[in-house]
């Protein structure tokens, strides 16, 4: 085939299988915006994480810096015998770690109480009680 200038040029259109249709809709699928958020189902699902989920990350993130910081002062001790400073590192290192569940209760209820109405609401919505 000849354009208008005259040049030749070749296309060929390739249709694509059911296969590779599935597979285009699946990565599709994984970069389009959720919905959720307008509807009282997304809503409702958006707290219930929000409770489980913040408190189980502050627990941990305090929970991985009380072992860091306790693994420092085993090494103090065990691979520089460096033992009175192993030891006062270590036992600052139990701190974070003693208190990383106390945390994890405390955030928990907190989280619970505040989102507690609005979920019963949600759920009474969704339910169709009231």
């Amino acid at each position: 085939m000849q354009d208008k200038d005259g040049k030749e040029f070749n296309y060929t259109y390739v249709a694509l299988t059911e296969e590779q249709r599935r597979e285009v809709a699946s990565i599709r699928r994984q970069y389009e915006t959720k919905e959720e958020s307008s509807d009282a189902v997304g809503k409702i699902k958006r707290l219930d994480r929000r409770v489980k989920n913040v408190p189980t990350m502050i627990s941990l993130i305090l929970g991985v810096v009380g072992l860091l910081i306790f693994g420092t002062g085993m090494a103090l001790v065990l691979e520089f015998s460096e033992i009175v400073w192993g030891v006062i590192v270590a036992a600052v290192g139990i701190l974070p770690l003693a208190f990383a569940y106390p945390l994890f209760n405390f955030a928990h209820r907190h989280l619970t109480k505040k989102y507690a109405p609005e979920i019963l609401r949600l759920s009474d919505e969704l339910l169709g009680k009231k």
